[in-house]
């Protein structure tokens, strides 16, 4: 009885960590539409340790993809989402490799204080 109380307080926490979009460490989740041919916002600025998640919105296929592949989604379609949580502080280029004049920016920023790389 005592397992079933403390198994429902982690569910009923984990629900909550859920629905407010953090990680259980406090990290974001940072929404990119994708709409008309275009990453919407086009730069995000991120923690490390943040997820980002882009959501087609379009009637096409898209996909999220960098230079150097390590980012890479399958294509999305209409409604379909991708996420990828950046965990190292730098600047990361991603375009659709599909329709290569699409391209977005992400700035990840260390976790702690204002430090990143530029």
């Amino acid at each position: 009885d005592r397992i079933m109380r403390q198994l429902k307080v982690i569910i009923a926490g984990a629900a909550l960590v859920v629905s407010l979009g953090l990680s259980p460490a406090g990290a974001a989740e940072i929404k990119v539409g994708i709409d008309n041919f275009t990453f919407n916002p086009k730069e995000v600025r991120v923690k490390a340790g943040d997820t980002v998640v882009w959501t087609n919105n379009d009637d096409i296929p898209h996909t999220v993809a960098s230079p150097r592949n390590s980012i890479r989604s399958k294509p999305l379609d209409t409604g379909d989402s991708f996420s990828f949580t950046f965990t190292t502080p730098g600047d990361f280029n991603y375009f659709c490799s599909l329709h290569p004049h699409m391209t977005g920016r992400i700035v990840v920023e260390a976790a702690t204080g204002d430090a990143g790389a530029k």
